[in-house]
């Protein structure tokens, strides 16, 4: 009993760590954006992205460096699944979320460019450190041409981006010096929370037989999303719907780019990632990022019922997971009413939906 008790105290204190460093993170860098009066978008891309993806990033560091590269892909993979499938489904249940063009045109592309790029350079069963910076430099290049582009805001923008985060005229160096402990505190924070996670969760899979990449697939997938959970359903809650949106395609592109990116590229042997990984998980991220795109060209919103689709799916994938590995036979059967049935099914619905849209934008 109390070998199984360490471990579970261990992963609750890592999620409360990796909660309150991404809080403190979040909020210092905020502050320090607004203060050096950095654009919404920018601050967007960096602040938001980043900060709802910290607790990814430090978990997946520190289980490459330790080895434990199952941890560190099922951690990608399994957040950017439920980032659109759980978090999106939560959000578009509490009300209707709304998508900017921006999004279809670029964003939602490139998130799905991004993740077959990840498969590509998975096929050998490894993502070298090569391929890291490959990813990583892919970000670097998507955050200069976002500063580039946000060069042509409008003044209301800028505006409206100084009411909002409250600018003062003047920041004194006290303020300045605040901030930038906060943002070190939640660094720290991070850090000791990734390794309380990920020694609990690898604990907790030896102890049931259970194998690493499905501990990261999903206890540590959902502790490192909860800042995405806490950031979009507030935001849907407030209204600010397209707000909740831009944070999931967000985090699931820094998820690729840099989590994924910088942890190959630190780690002396790259990332393994396991045939299980490049069988099932990574096409199930790539088919949710595809997805995205004619639920999104719709009307150019996500509706309460596409929302529970999504949040349906994420229960059916979660529960073939564990069937899986505990009862195997019972997983392929769900697995064929899933490929039989309900992806049909699913499939026909929104293309219907989208031949729809296409006859509404034309009349």
């Amino acid at each position: 009993m109390t070998e199984s008790l360490i471990p579970l105290g261990l992963i609750l204190a890592g999620l409360l760590a990796l909660g309150a460093g991404g809080e403190l993170l979040v909020r210092g860098a905020s502050k320090l954006a607004a203060a050096a009066r950095i654009t919404p978008l920018v601050v967007g891309l960096t602040v938001v992205a980043f900060g709802t993806s910290s607790p990814e990033l430090a978990v997946s560091l520190d289980a490459s460096l330790a080895g434990q590269t199952d941890i560190a892909v099922g951690n990608v993979v399994g957040s950017n699944i439920m980032n659109i499938l759980f978090i999106l489904g939560i959000s578009a249940l509490v009300s209707p979320l709304t998508v900017s063009s921006q999004l279809i045109r670029l964003d939602v592309p490139l998130m799905i460019g991004a993740s077959v790029l990840m498969l590509v350079l998975s096929s050998d069963g490894n993502i070298g450190r090569g391929d890291g910076g490959l990813l990583f430099g892919i970000l670097v290049c998507y955050i200069v041409w976002t500063v580039w582009q946000s060069r042509r805001e409008t003044s209301e923008a800028r505006r409206q981006f100084e009411q909002e985060y409250a600018v003062p005229e003047r920041v004194s160096r006290r303020q300045v010096v605040r901030q930038i402990g906060l943002v070190l505190a939640g660094l720290v924070l991070l850090t000791l929370g990734a390794e309380c996670l990920v020694d609990g969760a690898t604990a907790i899979a030896r102890l049931l037989g259970m194998s690493e990449l499905l501990i990261g697939l999903t206890i540590v997938a959902l502790g490192t999303s909860l800042p995405e959970v806490a950031a979009s359903v507030l935001a849907t809650w407030r209204g600010e719907r397209d707000i909740a949106v831009g944070n999931v395609i967000g985090s699931n592109l820094f998820n690729i780019l840099c989590v994924l990116g910088l942890s190959a590229a630190v780690s002396p042997q790259g990332i393994a990632v396991s045939a299980a990984a490049l069988r099932f998980d990574i096409p199930v991220m790539i088919a949710v990022a595809t997805v995205c795109l004619p639920i999104f060209f719709t009307g150019q919103r996500i509706a309460r019922w596409e929302g529970g689709l999504f949040l349906g799916y994420y229960v059916a994938y979660t529960v073939y997971l564990v069937l899986s590995e505990t009862d195997p036979a019972m997983s392929r059967t769900l697995g064929k009413v899933m490929w039989t049935a309900v992806l049909p099914l699913t499939a026909m619905t929104l293309l219907l939906s989208l031949c729809g849209a296409l006859r509404h934008r034309r009349a």
